[in-house]
C-alpha cells in the first residue's frame, strides 16, 4: 500500500494563479471577443473547449504514464479514456443514422481500456483515432443545423445528443484531473 509520502508533491506550471493548469495567457481554451452567439455555437464551444482540456491533461507524458492504471480493480487510465472517448464519438454516429451501426473499433466491450497499454504506437493510434472520429461526428452533425430535430432509429434531438456529448466529455475531464495528479502531480483547471 502506496503511503501519503510516495505520491507525487502537487504542481502546475502557471505563475499567476498558483491553483491553474496554466496561466490565462498560455491557455488555449481562452479566446479573444465575446462569447458565442446563439445556442448551437455555445454547445459547440463547450464541446471544444473539454476535448481541448482532456487533451491538456495527457500533454507531456509517456506512453507508461498514459496507460498507468488509477487503482485496482479499475482499469482506468488517460489513455484508457481517449479510446473510450473514440469508441463514443463513433457510436455517436451510430444514434444519429438510421442504418446499421459502426462496429467498435477496439473490439468487444471495455476493450478502450481493457487494451490500453503502454505503447507508443496504442498512443498515437489513439490520438488519430480520436481526432478522425470527432471530425466525422463533427461532420455527421453538421448536416443537422436545427437542434430539435429528431434523428436516428431512437428520435433523439440534434441538442440531447450536443448535451450529451459534452456531459460526456466533462465527466471524462473530471477523471483525467485525478489520474493526472495520480500520475506526477500536475493540478489545476
Amino acid at each position: 500500500m502506496e503511503r501519503m509520502s510516495d505520491q507525487p508533491a502537487r504542481w502546475t506550471q502557471a505563475t499567476v494563479y498558483p491553483d491553474m493548469w496554466a496561466d490565462p495567457s498560455d491557455d488555449p481554451r481562452n479566446k479573444e471577443g465575446v462569447s458565442p452567439d446563439g445556442e448551437l455555437a455555445t454547445l459547440q464551444n463547450f464541446l471544444t473547449d473539454y476535448r481541448i482540456t482532456l487533451r491538456m491533461k495527457c500533454e507531456g507524458l509517456d506512453a507508461e504514464q498514459l496507460a498507468r492504471r488509477s487503482v485496482p480493480p479499475s482499469t482506468m487510465s488517460l489513455l484508457g479514456l481517449l479510446r473510450h472517448l473514440v469508441e463514443v464519438e463513433r457510436d455517436w454516429r451510430n444514434w444519429i443514422s438510421d442504418g446499421d451501426p459502426l462496429p467498435k473499433l477496439y473490439g468487444r466491450r471495455d476493450a478502450d481500456f481493457d487494451g490500453a497499454v503502454a505503447e507508443q504506437a496504442l498512443v498515437d493510434a489513439a490520438y488519430s483515432d480520436l481526432e478522425r472520429e470527432q471530425a466525422a461526428t463533427d461532420a455527421a452533425l453538421a448536416e443537422h443545423s436545427d437542434l430539435g430535430e429528431r434523428v436516428g432509429k431512437d428520435k433523439i434531438t440534434i441538442r440531447e445528443l450536443m448535451v450529451h456529448r459534452i456531459e460526456e466529455y466533462a465527466r471524462h475531464c473530471g477523471h483525467a484531473d485525478l489520474l493526472r495528479e495520480c500520475i506526477d502531480g500536475r493540478v489545476g483547471q
